[in-house]
């Protein structure tokens, strides 16, 4: 049980783990979630080429292990520099991955062409299981067979692929089949990502905290079987912490845990999908909690202009690469400084028995109570509720 919770070896306060750019918000889709609230033109106020090589040599100045950098958008595929980019971030040693949007510009020569330039990995937004679906949610004919095929071609060429689904009330009910459609064809992670209201994300497509909480054991569950992990989720880790100590004492989930009826759904429908697709269980060991990162502890988020916040869907800004080093902002800026200390998070947050595994979605908090340091709003748990404390604290206790 000691290797439960996962964690970086080095200070997150020192270098963070994942870094996006956002590149571009210039994109031809117009997705119901958009945080960006993405167009269809360039940013004429955009990081240039050269400030662009300026922030990967800010980058690079963190040192070993070097950051994950994400090249995201909008659509990375609309910048017209993107490859050069890419090129100049792999050969300063970066690990470098992009995260296209499914429309035409998802073709097989971008593909081996950001693949040639030294990316490792892509991401796609799937978030519906057939064409349907998913072009409903993101509002253009097309983006799902785009995106199925530059998903195989992807996989094909070499490139590792991780998958993300927003998680609204208008999938809820198809996360199953939209997991059966990952394992059929295969990806290096599935990422559910949990909405945080802002750009085109409004509070009408919000599943409530009680789903939101079914949805996180169903991930569990769904994880045993293909590599999945939450995005904006984080009290997913408590989840995996109490689903691993009833597991080892041979204790199913509803004998202790407040579960939605939607989680008796989502399970029995992904006990369906694993038998049509005749899938074992994984053989991987201790379950771990995903990686500890949250907004400005071990993850930045850069602006199409240069602004450095905390995320993407935290927008107070902590300064601009224009005027000052990242790793300055990132080390030091009193914003980034503060988010990192979890004695400052409110309310049940502030109480909780695992705020330093979890911490909530600050985002999230800031989104809807204005305040980052508030509690968790989409989190149910009551803190010193789960009866196995014992257990836990061994756990707490060793990380």
């Amino acid at each position: 049980m000691m290797e439960l919770i996962r964690q970086t070896s080095y200070d997150k306060g020192n270098r963070p783990f994942m870094i996006i750019w956002e590149t571009t918000q210039a994109c031809d889709l117009a997705c119901r979630h958009c945080r960006a609230e993405a167009q269809p033109q360039h940013d004429p106020k955009a990081l240039t080429t050269s400030e662009a090589k300026h922030l990967l040599d800010q980058v690079e100045s963190f040192g070993k292990p070097r950051p994950i950098f994400i090249f995201t958008g909008g659509d990375p595929f609309k910048r017209a520099d993107l490859f050069e980019l890419v090129r100049y971030a792999s050969d300063l040693g970066l690990p470098a991955a992009v995260s296209p949007s499914g429309t035409p510009l998802l073709t097989e020569e971008n593909l081996a062409r950001v693949k040639e330039a030294g990316a490792k990995a892509i991401s796609l937004s799937i978030d519906g299981s057939t064409a349907g679906k998913h072009d409903e949610f993101r509002r253009v004919p097309g983006s799902f067979l785009w995106t199925t095929t530059g998903w195989q071609v992807a996989r094909k060429l070499g490139l590792k692929v991780q998958i993300n689904t927003t998680v609204t009330r208008y999938n809820l009910h198809d996360l199953p089949a939209i997991f059966e459609l990952v394992a059929r064809l295969g990806a290096m992670t599935w990422s559910l990502f949990f909405l945080v209201p802002v750009g085109r994300g409004r509070d009408e497509a919000e599943i409530t905290p009680a789903e939101y909480e079914a949805v996180m054991h169903f991930l569990y569950d769904a994880s045993k079987y293909i590599s999945a992990k939450p995005t904006e989720g984080h009290h997913y880790k408590r989840v995996v912490l109490q689903r691993s100590i009833l597991e080892q004492k041979g204790i199913a989930p509803e004998s202790f845990l407040d579960l939605h009826p939607s989680y008796f759904v989502l399970k029995r429908d992904l006990d369906l999908a694993v038998a049509r697709a005749k899938l074992q269980a994984r053989e991987i060991g201790i379950k771990r909690t995903p990686m500890h990162i949250n907004a400005a502890n071990g993850f930045v988020f850069i602006s199409v202009r240069g602004e450095v916040f905390p995320s993407g869907f935290l927008p107070l800004s902590a300064g601009n690469v224009r005027d000052r080093s990242l790793v300055d902002i990132y080390r030091n800026s009193s914003l980034f400084c503060a988010l990192r200390d979890p004695s400052a998070y409110q309310g049940r947050c502030g109480c909780c028995e695992f705020v330093t595994v979890c911490g909530g979605s600050r985002s999230r908090a800031y989104a809807v109570y204005g305040d980052p340091f508030a509690e968790e709003p989409f989190c149910n748990y009551e803190p010193g509720t789960f009866p196995f404390q014992k257990e836990l604290n061994v756990l707490l206790e060793t990380r």
